[in-house]
Formats: C-alpha cells, structure tokens, sequence
C-alpha cells in the first residue's frame, strides 16, 4: 500500500509470534490485491478502467468498503470522497514540483471527482463510475480498513492483545503483558520526531492526518497532500486531527474529512457522532478538542 506496518502482539512463546505476524502480512497483502489502484489487475483498477463504459462486478468485501465509504461522503458533505483519485495526476507530493496546477487543470479533474457519480447495484453487486476519466481510491480510507482486518484475523485466531499500527492508523487489543493499558503518542505537528500527548486506546482506535506528512512549497507557500475535493486545492487552517473511535477505518476516513471541513464544521461532526473523538491542531498551533477528550501534555 506504500506504508509501513507494524505488528506488535502478545503471545506465549516467539514461535507462534512469528507465525501470527506472517499472517497479518499476508493479510495486508491480501487487501492490497483488492484496494490497491497501482495494481492493474485488482477490482478497484478494474473499476476504473472502466469509467463511463460499464459496470464491474466485485467482491462483497470491495462493495461493502465502498458502499460505506460514501455514507462517510454524504455525512462529510463530500469532504470525504474515494473519487478524489482522479486529481493524482495533477498534483504530486511524491516528487518536488517546481508549479502548482492551473485553474483550468484543476476544474477539469474536479469536473470527473464526485460519489454521487459512483453507482451501486447491490443486487448485481456492480460498481459503476459514471463519468469517463473518474477513478477511485482508498488513500484516506485503505490504511484503516486494512489495520481492523488484521485485528479481526488475529483476535479469530486467539491472539490476545496486540497493536496494528498502519503509518500511524492504529488499532488495539487487549493490553500489554503489564496488565497496562496501550499508550499511543499524539505526534507534535511543530516537530514530528516528538509527542505531544499520550492517550490511553483500550479496545479501540485512533488515526492522524497532517500537512507534516506530504508537502510541497511554493513560492514561499505550503500546499499539503491533503486535498479538498470538491475544490480541488489543498485544504489549509489545520496541521493536524486525530480521530479516536473504536474502528481504525472510520478513524482514517474522519481523520482526513475533519482537515478539509475545517476547525468549527469538524468538531461539530465529531461532537454529534457517538463514541468519536478528536483532537484538532490549528494553523496557529492552538489545540481543541472534542467533548470527550482529556490528556497530559508533553513538555
């Protein structure tokens, strides 16, 4: 998927260990085969070559991440939208741009980028994109799905405790061998190699997203990877949102939602929704956070 991940389990002895962690890597490799669009032979590559010609049929795991990823698009006001894929070609964080896109180069690739243009048949169990040119991806949503699957497999198999932890989308069981809670540190948007806040995550989940991670400057000007898709353009006034709920997928989803609706329309989403938390850092290096959310800082 291009992260890393990190298998952290309890277990009797380091045989079995080393049995369990092998088959979380499968596991992820597994779901890569379904979800990744570099991959030409998967469903979601399929789908999108595709595009505005005919409907493809998928697996029930595919349709299902699908289906729920646009409830988080209709609940976000498209904030979140798996369409976003079809601007990857204009903008690249992955190298160092000497140019941002035009206005024209943008309006095009928004014009193919929308969730209302992603159509389900349940009954067929098709997914169809509409619009010749959309694409989808599940960058804002993989990691996450990926890390509860490899909770879910572990737990099935009678691993105890452990930590999935997907390039920071992490997810917990149980606890240490101490009988203590797992601790995760909050990463400090000003210098990443440090933290912020230690939170306890029982049962559950938290994921990350901030403009620290991928970037390009400008012409003095920061643009992060974290692109509103209905405009277009990169998302500003926030460096970085943690989302904590009990599902590491709808961590990452909110996570990315929260940084493109901005300070006040994210912690309002988040305060409505029960059994979700978060913590926002702003541009101005203020933190807030949501009802529920009580920790000790970091000098």
């Amino acid at each position: 998927m291009g992260s890393r991940f990190n298998f952290t389990i309890v277990a009797k002895e380091e045989k079995s260990a080393n049995a369990y962690i092998d088959e979380a890597v499968a596991e992820v490799k597994r779901i890569e085969k379904l979800i990744s669009s570099w991959d030409k032979d998967s469903e979601t590559s399929k789908i999108n070559k595709n595009a505005g010609i005919e409907p493809v049929k998928v697996s029930v795991e595919l349709y299902d991440l699908i289906e729920r990823a646009i409830q988080i698009s209709k609940i976000t006001d498209g904030a979140f939208d798996i369409s976003y894929a079809a601007l990857d070609n204009i903008w690249r964080f992955n190298i160092s741009m000497d140019y941002i896109p035009s206005d024209l180069q943008i309006a095009n690739s928004v014009n193919k980028i929308g969730y209302k243009n992603i159509i389900l048949n349940k009954e067929a169990q098709t997914v169809y994109l509409s619009k010749e040119g959309m694409k989808i991806g599940f960058g804002a949503i993989g990691k996450g799905y990926a890390a509860d699957k490899v909770k879910e497999l572990l737990k099935s198999k009678g691993v105890i405790a452990g930590i999935i932890n997907a390039s920071g989308d992490l997810t917990t069981w149980g606890t240490q061998v101490s009988g203590k809670k797992w601790m995760v540190g909050i990463t400090n948007p000003l210098d990443v190699s440090k933290v912020f806040s230690w939170m306890p995550i029982v049962e559950s989940s938290v994921a990350t997203s901030g403009n620290y991670e991928k970037y390009i400057i400008y012409k003095g000007e920061k643009y992060s990877h974290i692109i509103d898709p209905r405009t277009g353009w990169p998302s500003k006034g926030i460096k970085s949102v943690s989302v904590f709920a009990k599902k590491a997928e709808l961590c990452d989803a909110l996570a990315t939602s929260i940084f493109v609706m901005g300070l006040e329309a994210g912690l309002s989403l988040v305060n409505q929704l029960k059994g979700i938390e978060a913590i926002i850092i702003d541009d101005n290096n203020q933190i807030h956070k949501t009802t529920g959310i009580q920790f000790n800082n970091i000098d």
